[in-house]
């Protein structure tokens, strides 16, 4: 069974507004990395992400923008350690996944955010690191949309 997800969640925002809350280092730091964002998503960046749950920035990679339809991004897949025994994956211990956000507008002026996320070894770690990832894609389309539509940042206190 391959590893992935999609999650998806209406803003009631024009596309425009939504997709530079994500592009925007600043507008980014505002409501879902809570330890800061440096680095605007523009395609072949590296960027820097910190989280207060998941503390220590680390690089994430821009590899195609297209504004106002679709970011996506690479970065490390997080999974732990290899199992004992297995020669294939300890030979390659790190690797990434593939990260796919697109937006879209809809007829009544909200935008349609859906965030699909594969790549992960199938292995317990993968499979572990998968539902974490999940759970945080998650979050941050909720964090956003209290973010650009009430003001709120759900994730303020959190997790420190």
């Amino acid at each position: 069974m391959e590893l992935k997800f999609k999650v998806a969640a209406h803003i009631a925002r024009p596309v425009s507004e939504v997709f530079e809350a994500v592009a925007n280092p600043a507008e980014l730091s505002r409501y879902f990395t809570t330890g800061g964002a440096k680095g605007r998503l523009e395609t072949g960046a590296t960027v820097m992400w910190d989280f207060h749950d998941f503390p220590g920035a680390f690089p994430v990679e821009v590899v195609e923008v297209v504004k106002d339809q679709r970011i996506v991004l690479r970065w490390e897949a997080n999974d732990g350690a290899p199992s004992d025994g297995d020669a294939a994956v300890t030979a390659s211990a790190g690797y990434k996944t593939m990260v796919t956000m697109t937006f879209e507008a809809l007829e009544d002026g909200r935008t349609l955010v859906s965030i699909a996320e594969e790549g992960w070894r199938q292995t317990p770690g993968g499979l572990k690191a998968s539902y974490g990832n999940c759970q945080g894609w998650t979050q941050m389309l909720c964090a956003m949309k209290a973010y650009i539509e009430y003001g709120i940042n759900l994730r303020e206190g959190m997790f420190k």
